[in-house]
């Protein structure tokens, strides 16, 4: 079992130590739900600061010119597309991560007419079916969501079948899905594949041109650090931008927008998967964010998320072992993405009380503690700490507190 100092040890000797500084983390906090919400990089409230009061309070209007704001969806896509394994012709920054799901899976089911069934798992992050069971409801019948258990999903795969839709790795386990097989196996009954990156980008090493995907959507809250509510990206493999019709044809998406033409004409590559008005705070605050990755190596995190996960769970076994904690994720840490899962009947109080000790991690109904380690700032000393603490939880068993039982509206 590791001890304190030699967790101390591994910190000394991180190769990605020194990136926690580029983070404002509050003292005597351990932070380790940065898969839901990913810490506040030191620079973005200047930015911020600097977007409202200079470019917006002094040059207002101007500032889309001047400050290039109407250049910032492919200016933050440039800085995405090295951590997803994609050109940077092949990325742009737009929408919320279920608008762009819409509208690359609307257009793919064109694209592929006749064809009609979107495939998709069970399990799949549920707003992620929430808009594939929108699609499906549209008027027409262009759409038909077929949903399955994991382990069938290379088996359904058929010639009825348009797009495959998944989520990358798993939102509650963490499990990850192998990319380049279910691609490959899609590809060869000519259907599309779609990958939510939001739960692995910023965290694991992704590489969607080696995998040949065809279409990628994600958020910029969670490792990515843009702030609660950032803007989104998605991702279309070069050979299919023109071809690929989306359904939200906003002026920000035509070929001239300031001709203020009454027809919709589509622009060139990626521009053409833009709808509306570019949100200028967000987009300011989500390049801060991607500012923080400057200079590192995606298999360098991705193999301290594997250390991390695997120092947490060897922990939680050793220190927590008649507590009633199930592993709810991979052991193996190659098929998971960076984050574990302890399940518990009464997780959620567990949870509060262990937020209330300063370890915030989160929960998912019904059982499901989950911890993320996003490793440009997660230390191995958090999660040694972390374990210590939820060990005392456990024995004292704080957590039957009546404060901890109530639900809060976010958990």
């Amino acid at each position: 079992m590791r001890t304190r100092e030699d967790c101390l040890k591994l910190d000394a000797d991180d190769p990605l130590g020194f990136a926690r500084a580029r983070f404002s983390m509050p003292e005597g906090l351990i932070y380790l739900d940065g898969n839901s919400l990913g810490a506040l990089p030191v620079t973005t409230a200047a930015r911020v600061e600097e977007v409202i009061a200079r470019e917006w309070g002094g040059d207002l209007i101007r500032s889309w010119n001047t400050a290039d704001w109407i250049g910032l969806p492919l200016r933050v896509a440039k800085r995405i597309a090295p951590l997803i394994g994609a050109g940077e012709d092949e990325v742009i920054a737009a929408d919320s991560t279920s608008v762009n799901l819409f509208k690359l899976a609307a257009a793919a089911l064109k694209h592929q007419a006749p064809r009609r069934v979107i495939l998709t798992e069970g399990e799949n992050f549920p707003t992620d079916q929430y808009v594939l069971q929108g699609l499906e409801a549209l008027p027409g019948g262009a759409a038909e969501l077929r949903t399955v258990a994991r382990e069938e999903l290379l088996d359904a795969l058929n010639d009825d079948v348009a797009l495959i839709a998944l989520t990358h790795v798993d939102y509650k386990s963490g499990a990850i899905h192998d990319m380049a097989a279910i691609t490959a196996a899609a590809h060869r009954v000519g259907a599309l594949a779609l990958w939510d990156l939001s739960h692995s980008a910023g965290a694991v090493e992704l590489a969607l041109n080696g995998c040949g995907a065809d279409l990628a959507i994600g958020c910029g809250y969670k490792y990515l650090n843009g702030g609660p509510g950032a803007p989104a990206y998605l991702f279309v493999a070069r050979h299919l931008q023109d071809k690929l019709v989306q359904p939200l044809s906003g002026w920000m998406g035509h070929a001239a927008p300031f001709e203020f033409a009454s027809q919709y004409r589509p622009a060139a590559g990626m521009l053409r998967f833009l709808s509306g008005t570019p949100v200028v705070l967000g987009m300011a605050a989500f390049e801060e964010g991607l500012k923080t990755f400057d200079g590192i190596s995606m298999r360098e995190v991705q193999a301290k998320a594997r250390v991390l996960g695997d120092l947490f769970l060897s922990l939680v076994e050793s220190r927590c072992r008649d507590a009633g904690f199930v592993i709810g994720c991979p052991r193996d840490s190659a098929k998971r993405g960076s984050q574990v899962c302890l399940w518990h009947p009464e997780g959620y109080a567990i949870m509060q009380a262990l937020i209330a000790e300063g370890v915030i991690g989160d929960f998912r109904a019904p059982d499901v503690m989950r911890f993320g380690f996003a490793p440009l700032y997660t230390r191995y000393v958090d999660v040694f700490e972390a374990v210590t603490k939820l060990a005392e939880i456990m024995r004292s068993g704080r957590w039957h507190e009546g404060c901890f039982q109530v639900r809060a509206a976010v958990t």
